[in-house]
């Protein structure tokens, strides 16, 4: 073996010393990726060099770097909120970039740091004027247990919205007592022109990675956000692995009496490929009978039971460069009904309307089709540091009803809507002094929507409607004093609205009660705005105000087929502008998380829809809707998390419009609006190696304050409500890491209630319980 000589060794180390020790005096930079433990990149994550000033936050791609660091051997500390907090050391040798790489393991969430798009671009919840929900992937997943229905999972997770009305729609179920728009990617779910209530259940939750809930009225995306959007945030594609999976099998169904047990399949595939990454998610659901807590078969009037439920997904990309991509979207819904039931109606307030053994009229109802497609290209610093993204979307939407028989001979109705779009969105970060950053956010929106609601027997019940919208917006937001977040933004809507001749339905033979209208094209212009301000610097205390304005086409549908003049134009058809008035804060305390929320909104003609002459009308009367929310939550100890919210909205309608509200003509605003308060607890247990237990509790309040009509009857939406509470379990059980197993049960107390819309319909045939205890139980495996 031979030596060194100790000439060279000794020569060696007096020649590089001073180069060491010139480069610990030097300053270099530390570059590097924050990704999660499944390869998906972590946006906005807070990047700090210990001990020192120096720090940044990770961008859109996950990618962070850090300058002016000194050189020598530093500490790194990565956080964000839903993670835990991860130091690593990382030698820095002057003029030279460092790189270090972080995985990020998933912890508890809390009020801080989660990340939203409520100004169409992320931000951090910490600096956002405005009351938000965000349900990350393992919310979604927990609730699920529970049920797969994404309805009910929004009613326990969102303080603000109504109850789940345990049917294939959501009527009633409203965002602080104003309509709510529904997206998927940003794509409108929505159908405002004929509401049909058919878009919070329009994807299956199996392939959501998070839902961000704005409360209170936003115009950012356009037409029918009243109350606030609802915004289904699909999967990402990418992933560490070429080639993984997800397969999922299991069986529901009610724990007492037959027919009742039905079964759910899902499986997805997921990869990346150099530039290329990819999720392909099947999913298929068929329901055995529903029954409630004394083993009756549920009414299958607009029921989940005796359905069969598909849900396909797609989502491909392509890195064109590091800083340019390609993705394409595709996703199908379809949920049908086939009942070997009908309804026999109920006696209200005494008995329930169940379900016999018959043969249902018609065809099956339900949704046939949901089809959505979203094509984006998006490109960072396209030009100077400004970042583009451009969006092409389609949405095709066909769902059946129920027997109506408000015209001659009945029949089932079928709303269709199809949308076409295009979207562009530019930021542009600039600094209007050196210690002042700014964010602009701009673009344009064009859509183009067609909807109508014709018979299955050919017959036309609203006309086809033919809307244009053409629509620029801005949005800026600047940060003072490193705390004060200020934002302000506008939207321009400019609206066209082709409606062909047509004739109103027959009240009886020969075309008797048929009125010929005379169609037209509607024009609407409006200047929308909205301001807001955050203070973030104490954790003890995050206060925001804001205010905000929507604008909505009044539901022209419902308008039409009632009309009772010859011409469009002798209709009301004037838009809805709410303003929308709203302060809060967060707080965190340690183990203690607290929001809370104080929101007034007011509108000069609202919708509150009422029953005439066996007729549903909206009544056109200047509104307002006030009420507040509170949600909190306490690691009590290591393995024990509980919290809870609490909603309570009120409104009421000035008939007489004298500004006041509180006159002897005024009224209160019915329940198919404002709903009772809602108030939900969770209890979450991990303390068994493997196993983590969750408790929900749900509590609807009572309201009553209408009366009967001259016939001793109750008007839709004015039956009281009788306040009652569910419970529900979510049990998990980690076999191996691959490897899980999941039990549900809804109505754990096998409670014989009424949900709101039951009661406050206020009619036999409408006065359906809820389910009985319910069990879903599956297996999940994952490679």
């Amino acid at each position: 073996m031979k030596y060194i000589p100790v000439s060279i060794v000794l020569a060696f180390f007096l020649f590089i010393t001073p180069l060491v020790i010139l480069a610990q005096n030097g300053n270099g930079s530390i570059s590097g990726t924050v990704t999660d433990s499944l390869k998906h990149t972590v946006p906005f994550a807070n990047i700090q060099l210990k001990g020192m000033k120096i720090k940044s936050t990770s961008d859109k791609s996950g990618n962070f770097t850090l300058t002016g660091v000194p050189a020598g051997n530093q500490t790194i500390r990565v956080s964000i909120t839903g993670y835990k907090t991860q130091e690593q050391q990382v030698m820095v040798i002057a003029d030279q970039v460092s790189t270090i790489d972080f995985t990020l393991d998933e912890a508890n969430a809390d009020l801080k740091e989660v990340i939203v798009s409520a100004s169409r671009r992320a931000e951090s919840l910490a600096q956002t004027p405005s009351s938000v929900t965000v349900l990350t992937a393992k919310d979604i997943s927990t609730q699920s247990v529970i049920s797969p229905n994404i309805a009910n999972i929004l009613s326990y997770s969102v303080p603000g919205l109504g109850a789940s009305t345990n049917q294939t729609g959501n009527s009633g179920q409203t965002l602080r007592g104003r309509n709510v728009l529904v997206l998927i990617d940003g794509i409108p779910q929505s159908t405002p022109l004929r509401a049909g209530g058919r878009d919070i259940r329009s994807i299956d939750p199996s392939v959501i990675e998070r839902v961000e809930v704005i409360k209170g009225a936003t115009a950012i995306y356009g037409n029918g956000a009243e109350g606030g959007l609802i915004n289904y945030i699909t999967k990402k594609a990418n992933t560490g692995k070429k080639f993984g999976g997800y397969s999922q099998v299991g069986l529901t169904g009610n724990l007492e009496g037959d027919s009742t047990v039905g079964y759910r399949a899902t499986q997805q595939f997921y990869g990346k490929a150099k530039k290329f990454d990819y999720i392909l998610s099947g999913m298929f659901e068929k329901t055995g009978v529903f029954r409630d807590a004394e083993s009756l078969v549920i009414s299958p009037e607009y029921g989940l039971g005796e359905t069969k439920s598909y849900n396909g997904f797609a989502k491909i990309g392509y890195d064109i460069t590091p800083k340019q991509r390609l993705e394409l979207m595709y996703n199908y819904f379809s949920s049908r009904q086939d009942s070997r039931y009908v309804t026999k109606a109920g006696v209200y307030g005494e008995s329930p309307a169940i379900g016999v053994a018959g043969n249902r009229p018609g065809v099956d109802e339900g949704t046939r089709f949901n089809h959505n497609a979203n094509l984006q290209y998006s490109s960072q610093q396209i030009f100077g540091s400004t970042d583009l993204t451009a969006n092409l979307y389609y949405q095709d939407f066909y769902t059946i009803y129920s027997n109506s028989t408000s015209f001659y001979e009945g029949g089932q109705s079928a709303i269709t809507s199809t949308k076409k779009g295009a979207r562009v969105s530019l930021n542009t970060p600039f600094r209007i002094s050196p210690v002042v950053p700014m964010q602009l956010n701009y673009g344009l929106d064009l859509m183009n929507d067609n909807t109508a609601q014709n018979l299955v027997d050919g017959r036309s019940w609203v006309p086809k409607m033919n809307m244009v919208n053409f629509a620029p917006y801005f949005q800026a937001s600047a940060n003072l004093f490193t705390d004060l977040t200020l934002k302000a933004g506008a939207r321009v809507e400019n609206i066209n609205i082709d409606v062909d001749d047509f004739n109103t339905l027959a009240t009886g033979a020969n075309g008797a009660g048929s009125i010929a209208v005379q169609g037209g094209t509607l024009n609407y212009n409006a200047f929308v705005f909205n301001a807001g301000a955050r203070y973030s610097k104490f954790k003890l205390f995050n206060p925001f105000i804001s205010y905000a304005q929507s604008f909505s086409v009044f539901e022209l549908g419902r308008v039409l087929r009632a009309a009772e003049s010859n011409t469009l134009s002798q209709l009301e058809t004037k838009p809805i502008i709410v303003n929308n008035y709203e302060g809060g804060f967060s707080s965190s305390i340690g183990k203690f998380n607290l929001s809370a929320a104080y929101y007034y909104s007011t509108s000069k003609l609202g919708a509150n829809l009422l029953e005439v002459n066996g007729k549903y009308i909206s009544q056109r009367i200047p509104e307002r809707v006030y009420g507040y929310e509170i949600q909190a939550d306490y690691q009590l100890l290591q393995d024990l998390a509980i919290g809870g919210n609490y909603a309570k909205v009120e409104g009421k309608g000035d008939v007489d419009d004298d500004g006041k509200f509180d006159g002897p003509a005024d009224v209160y605003l019915n329940t198919t609006r404002i709903p009772p308060s809602k108030t939900t607890g969770y209890v979450k247990y991990s303390g068994v190696k493997n196993l983590v237990i969750d408790v929900n509790w749900m509590r609807i309040g009572s309201r009553d304050r209408f009366k009967t009509n001259a016939s001793g009857k109750y008007l839709i939406g004015e039956g009281p409500v009788e306040a009652f509470d569910l419970f529900n379990l979510a049990a998990t059980y980690q076999f191996i890491p691959a490897l899980k197993v999941n039990l549900g049960i809804e109505n754990l107390m096998n409670k014989t209630y009424y949900p709101s819309i039951s009661q406050f319909y206020g009619s036999g045939i409408n006065y359906v319980r809820g389910n009985g205890r319910r069990f879903n139980l599956s297996v999940g495996y994952a490679f």
